[in-house]
């Protein structure tokens, strides 16, 4: 892959494609990193909560690039900032999310005469210094000790003119890795529990990951074990870790929240939380803020927030029921659910009906990938079926449909993802699922009735674009058949006619309209149509609600 060049701006597609990879790379990891996971309590979550983390960042950014294709690359970062302090979970999400957010910050701030090299060492330094700033009370041992030496081994190298942002990831990848190998010399807890710390771990990954884009070189597997050379522990005993609340004298309860509040009530906010517990965590800023603590006295740490402005999506985990649950879910799993993802309110109400679990999302409004897992694995199952309904969700549900199946607290929870690009062929798969049979072959029947069901809409144009049916003006009518842009007109009952009269004209028994927000009776309008030239056809028509879409159409 080609490098960036030595001096210029450091182009948004290098960060979309870092992204990426980076995302990849931890859901590779994630198990590894689980089963690293003993300090600061070992709940086995560090390398999920670190993979939400940067996936809640790529899908805001993603999301704001597809949107918007014209987006520059400072707002976009930007985009990417505030995508990670609103996903972060747990204590190592939430320092990475400050983490992301400081190297956002420099290279939003770079000039076109500063050598990427330069800014990257500096971006790193700056990642560094905001995450032991953010930590109430720094341990060595950890991913902070694991930053240190990635930006310390950055900064030594990119003083020379002739070294390039690729040379400082290398030497920044190596050096987290070789700091990595050396936490369980400073943590006695890693060290009794014979593994890295698993933060640190996380971390290493995300720089390996960089290195990846800038060099085209992967320094070493992701997902490599431990014990085969990449990162040795020496001499390290192992000994069985507490259970109950985790840690004898340790607090009990996990408390995060967002938070509304001014620059100067933090101080006295992180005063208050220090003296109730540890692991006390605050980044942000310019209003908003993400806080984490672990605490016996969940009430109060909720009051501090109350007194330095307005908490909101609090978060409470009792570390003993956290794996009591997870046991009892793993015992508890039966039956066979589907998952759909519906981009309206009258969708909503007809996947609901239907008996889905339903998470809201569709075009311009993707849901992370931690909702779609969330959903997953809130509905109790041994076997489910998830419906994407939308291109570009259908990636995002097979990454969730990975976490969950290797997910050992879960047990054996079987998932498959059927590639529904449309929310009417997400109608289609549903009505013919049947849960007496099979898992693979409801699957397979799914499967094929919503590849069988062709699939149109009607919309309207945004801006001047060249489509395949020729050019458009804003507000002209769009006709769009399996995601392509067939008919330009200006009424929206002759593209609507025009639309089905081309799915129609390979045959068909039974057509499907969804009525858009402020359709103004275009769907009943279809339907006449079709009475008028296919009497043989059936037609149903639901009110679904979408935005953008007046019309969401189908044949089978």
């Amino acid at each position: 892959m080609e490098e960036t060049p030595r001096s210029g701006i450091i182009e948004l597609a290098v960060v979309l494609r870092f992204v990426d990879v980076a995302t990849d790379a931890l859901a590779e990891a994630r198990e590894e990193i689980d089963a690293l996971n003993v300090y600061p309590v070992p709940d086995g979550d560090t390398g999920t909560n670190m993979y939400l983390t940067v996936s809640a960042a790529r899908d805001a950014i993603r999301e704001a690039a597809g949107s918007k294709p014209d987006i520059d690359r400072d707002e976009a970062l930007a985009v990417f900032r505030r995508g990670a302090l609103l996903g972060a979970r747990g204590n190592s999400g939430v320092i990475l999310s400050e983490m992301l957010g400081a190297i956002a910050r420099r290279i939003a701030t770079s000039k076109p005469e500063e050598r990427n090299a330069r800014v990257m060492a500096d971006a790193l330094h700056d990642a560094t210094e905001a995450s032991y700033a953010a930590v109430g009370r720094p341990v060595e041992g950890t991913m902070l000790t694991v930053a240190r030496a990635a930006s310390e081994a950055a900064l030594a190298l990119a003083g020379d003119p002739r070294v390039r942002a690729g040379d400082v990831f290398t030497s920044a990848a190596r050096a987290a890795r070789e700091a990595l190998a050396r936490t369980p010399e400073q943590l006695q807890v890693l060290r009794d529990a014979g593994v890295v710390d698993a933060g640190g771990r996380g971390l290493s990954v995300i720089l390996d990951a960089a290195e990846t884009v800038l060099t085209g070189r992967r320094p070493v597997p992701v997902t490599s074990p431990l014990g085969q050379g990449s990162i040795p522990i020496p001499n390290a005993p192992t000994r069985a870790l507490p259970e109950g609340d985790l840690t004898a004298d340790g607090p009990a309860y996990e408390v995060m929240y967002l938070l509304d509040a001014a620059d100067e009530a933090i101080a006295p906010l992180r005063a208050a939380l220090d003296g109730l517990g540890d692991s006390l965590v605050v980044v942000g800023g310019e209003g908003l803020w993400n806080v984490h603590v672990h605490v016996d006295d969940v009430g109060a740490a909720i009051e501090a927030g109350i007194e330095a402005g307005r908490p909101h999506r609090v978060r409470v985990t009792h570390f003993a029921e956290q794996v009591v649950e997870a046991r009892r879910v793993r015992g508890a799993r039966s039956g066979r659910r589907i998952v759909a993802v519906a981009a309206g309110p009258g969708l909503a109400d007809l996947f609901g009906e239907a008996g889905a679990v339903v998470v809201h999302g569709g075009p311009g409004r993707r849901p992370s990938t931690g909702q779609i897992v969330q959903a997953i694995t809130g509905c109790r199952a041994e076997e489910v079926v998830v419906l994407p309904n939308d291109a570009d969700s259908v990636r995002v549900a097979q990454i969730a449909a990975q976490l969950v199946e290797t997910d050992a607290a879960l047990g054996t929870v079987r998932v498959a993802v059927i590639p529904t690009q449309a929310q009417v062929q997400g109608l289609a798969a549903l009505a013919v699922h049947e849960p007496a049979r099979t898992f693979d072959q409801d699957v397979l029947e799914m499967t094929a009735t919503a590849r069988h069901a062709r699939h149109g809409a009607v919309t309207i144009a945004a801006r001047q674009a060249m489509t395949m049916a020729g050019p458009c003006e804003p507000g002209d009518v769009l006709g769009v058949i399996a995601g392509d842009f067939a008919v330009v007109g200006h009424d929206l009952a002759d593209v609507a006619s025009g639309v089905l009269d081309r799915l129609l004209a390979g045959g068909g028994e039974l057509v499907t309209l969804v009525a858009g927000e402020g359709s103004d009776g275009l769907a009943e309008q279809a339907a006449a149509w079709v009475d008028q030239h296919h009497p043989h056809v059936d037609v149903v028509v639901y009110d679904g609600g979408q935005e953008r879409y007046p019309l969401l159409l189908s044949v089978e």
